[in-house]
């Protein structure tokens, strides 16, 4: 079976070289293999899966939908599917975020889709040209956001000069006592700092992909009221971030900041259907008729799976199990740390999505070993550096000691002369 792939799938796959296996059934935060073997999923489709594989009300709601016959894709055209998951989610997210009269936008399938759309129509709106990311980032695959993203391997594999993008210091970048915002602010304000007005900033609160560099709260607020006083639009980035996995539904929202424009993907549809959004506030609307479309804005399988999914945020319940189990991920990673020197290991992230940031090298090793002893997860970094966990928010407490304690294995395996540090356990 792997031979028939190996023989006409291009080489530019991946995931399948660091997991060469043949992964057939999965449920929750389970999956297994054609040969019978079960994995523990820490890494939840990159973020895709943050209600786990297979819910059980999302696969009977989108079963009961295709065995009635009703419209799976539809453009942009009107559908009961469409209509339920508009009301819904802005019933269930936007409105009590205070964000009821803004505008979603169904830009295409993937994450990239909305960051493209998010910058094309930044560039209208202000009649500007340039968009400023930060280093490390990371936004799509598609040349749009591939100028606003900071990893040289991805950025080459685009073929072209990337224009129109300009990558500044994200926080911390320079270490703690350099303001990177303060940074900003002056170059916006020189006339001779040979930094064009943007038409935009897109920021990750989270670089999920870059190596877990974490913008502190008040770093985020700053560059909010930087691209206010200058007229810059603020684009969160909130597509592997987002959707729950920091804690709240938007990561920013501990910051107590609006931006102008947020993409959604990923959990979205929460059962892995391909579905994206890009919301703005409704004076920012002035797209004309077709002026931005794609064939794939109507996924209505994806409506549905994504209206069930809003259950989990109808109160607060699943904000406090992120906080806490969090809180348990992130005191073992703290003591892997400390147990092993040789790591240099460093605790990033937050909420769900945290790892380890290793000296060179090890970062893989660990997730080989990990793999050997049936935990998936990957590494993330410019340089692979970091063990990158993103288990699925809604995983039991019994999955998650035991994906902790594989970890635990994986390191004592992966680096010499080193014993087990003490898991914290999540029934504690």
């Amino acid at each position: 079976m792997n031979a028939i792939i190996d023989q006409h799938e291009s080489q530019v796959r991946s995931y399948c070289r660091s997991w060469p296996a043949t992964f057939e059934r999965a449920r929750g935060s389970e999956v297994w293999d054609t040969e019978g073997r079960r994995y523990l999923d820490f890494f939840a489709g990159a973020g895709a899966l943050n209600y786990g594989h297979n819910d059980a009300a999302m696969q009977e709601a989108v079963i009961d939908y295709l065995r009635g016959d009703a419209v799976v894709h539809s453009l942009d055209t009107y559908t009961p599917a469409k209509a339920d998951f508009l009301a819904r989610f802005n019933q269930v997210i936007l409105a009590p975020r205070g964000m009821g009269d803004w505008k979603v936008q169904f830009p295409g399938p993937t994450g990239t889709n909305a960051v493209e759309a998010a910058m094309k129509l930044a560039r209208k709106v202000t009649g500007r040209n340039r968009v400023i990311g930060f280093t490390n980032a990371f936004h799509g695959m598609t040349v749009g956001s591939l100028a606003v993203s900071g990893n040289a391997l991805k950025r080459e594999g685009a073929g072209i000069m990337l224009g129109a993008g300009t990558s500044l210091p994200y926080d911390g970048y320079f270490g703690p006592d350099v303001d990177t915002v303060d940074y900003l602010d002056s170059l916006l304000q020189d006339g001779g700092s040979g930094l064009d007005l943007p038409a935009a900033v897109i920021v990750e609160t989270v670089q999920a992909e870059g190596g877990l560099n974490t913008a502190s709260m008040q770093w985020l607020r700053d560059l909010h009221a930087v691209c206010r006083r200058h007229d810059v639009l603020l684009i969160v980035d909130d597509i592997q971030a987002g959707c729950g996995r920091t804690g709240t539904f938007f990561s920013f929202e501990p910051a107590g900041i609006t931006p102008d424009i947020v993409t959604v993907s990923k959990s979205l549809s929460g059962f892995g259907l391909p579905l994206a959004l890009t919301l703005f506030r409704p004076e920012l609307d002035v797209w004309e008729p077709g002026e931005h479309n794609g064939t794939f804005r109507g996924h209505n399988p994806a409506f549905v799976t994504a209206t069930e999914a809003l259950r989990f945020w109808e109160d607060d319940e699943l904000t406090r199990e992120v906080e806490r189990k969090a809180e348990i991920i992130g005191r073992t990673l703290d003591r892997l740390a400390v147990a092993h020197p040789v790591l240099e290991g460093e605790r990033r992230g937050r909420g769900m999505v945290q790892g380890l940031a290793c000296a060179e090298g090890y970062a893989a090793k660990i997730c080989a070993a990990a793999f050997d002893l049936g935990l998936i997860v990957e590494t993330s970094g410019p340089r692979d550096e970091v063990v990158k966990l993103l288990p699925a928010l809604t995983i039991s407490d019994e999955h998650l000691d035991e994906g902790l304690e594989l970890l635990v294995r994986a390191v004592v395996d992966a680096v010499p002369a080193t014993t087990a540090a003490p898991l914290v356990s999540a029934s504690a």
